[in-house]
């Protein structure tokens, strides 16, 4: 393992450091929470991102909110409650255990226990707001390492490119038994296809090649340059056409392929967000105005979903090996992408905790490797 990386993070359950860094996530940045159409006026529901308990909703008027879902009278979960009406017409979560009704902005608007001559000011009780962002079908969250910050986070959500054709073709996610550190890995990993994913429409076990490809330091990550994609990878011929594929990786665990057919395009969106040290959320999201996307759409579901289920299999052959934290190594460039990935992480953390612009530390580079 070269001197500048380090060793994937080891934790053990129950022991999760003090330092919020030192949990291994990527603090202070966006994360899926979920797509637009799980949230529906007037409902809320229980989450965890991070670590963190977080109650999720939308109000009747439409607006998405988070705050932490732990009521600070007696620690009851507020979505164990109810939304509740107020008489302006706002709406606010009822806690179950006192009645305590917060806003969507954290602010305590009633302590039904308090008598009408009470001079507790409740203006001072809050629960913790995080900010959202509903954009391009997509809810995200900003965790931040401050408890204490609820202001406006200094960059927005990323903008991914070729989102198109509406409403997203193909959605699915799975829950992986791991760190997403790991799940990472996996997501960024060129070599484990033939594999892992053996399919007559995909490749072949023996269908094998000698790839090169050129990567270039984008935003908060890396990008594999538009390019043809591999002639041995079936799928793409339903395109037809000439199609070219940009492949980019974005902290904190975002990974999607932007595939042109002419003017048409394709986007798969792999998004990974961390329930807690030892579980992570793996959500795939495809859109397309590309025809293949309705004539074929039954096919593509079920490649798809046996695609990701694939996945979710080694994954499961891999959780109890990594649950002895033995040493990992890195090889060739098949592995670079997790050198880049680990190096993105640490100047993401050191640039967070100095106040300063992150500096990207990947460079120009042309990689090989047989897959």
């Amino acid at each position: 393992m070269p001197a500048d990386d380090a060793p994937l993070l080891k934790v053990k359950p129950g022991k999760l450091p003090l330092d919020r860094f030192g949990e291994g996530f990527v603090w202070d940045a966006w994360y899926v929470a979920c797509l637009s159409p799980d949230l529906k006026p007037g409902k809320m529901g229980k989450r965890e991102y991070l670590g963190e308990p977080v109650l999720l909703g939308r109000t009747r008027a439409g607006q998405v909110y988070a705050i932490r879902d732990i009521c600070p009278h007696r620690a009851a979960a507020l979505s164990a409650g109810r939304v509740h009406r107020e008489a302006d017409g706002t709406d606010s979560v009822e806690c179950p255990y006192h009645g305590w009704r917060f806003g969507p902005d954290g602010a305590c608007k009633a302590i039904p226990s308090l008598t009408a001559d009470s001079d507790f000011d409740i203006s001072k009780v809050r629960v913790r707001k995080y900010p959202t962002v509903e954009q391009q079908g997509l809810v995200w969250i900003w965790m931040s390492s401050d408890p204490r910050f609820e202001g406006q986070p200094p960059e927005p959500p990323p903008t991914i490119p070729g989102i198109v054709g509406g409403k997203p073709k193909l959605v699915d996610h799975l829950d992986y038994d791991i760190h997403i550190d790991h799940a990472v890995l996996g997501l960024i990993d060129p070599a484990h296809g033939p594999f892992v994913h053996q399919q007559w429409w995909w490749r072949t076990k023996t269908s094998q090649h000698e790839k090169k490809k050129t990567f270039s330091p984008s935003e908060a990550g890396f990008t594999m340059v538009r390019h043809e994609p591999s002639k041995n990878s079936k799928a793409y011929a339903i395109l037809g056409g000439e199609p070219l594929t940009e492949i980019t990786f974005r902290l904190p665990g975002l990974r999607w392929e932007h595939v042109t057919v002419g003017d048409r395009q394709v986007l798969a969106l792999s998004a990974m967000t961390p329930i807690n040290a030892h579980k992570t959320r793996m959500n795939q999201i495809m859109w397309s105005d590309h025809w293949a996307f309705t004539a074929l759409y039954p096919i593509i579901r079920v490649a798809a979903r046996a695609f990701l289920r694939q996945d979710g299999a080694i994954v499961a052959a891999q959780t109890p090996g990594l649950r002895q934290n033995p040493p990992l190594m890195w090889v060739g460039d098949a592995d670079q992408q997790a050198r880049w990935y680990h190096q993105c992480k640490r100047e993401w953390a050191a640039s967070r905790k100095e106040g300063r612009a992150f500096v990207n530390p990947v460079k120009d580079q042309t990689l090989r490797w047989r897959t």
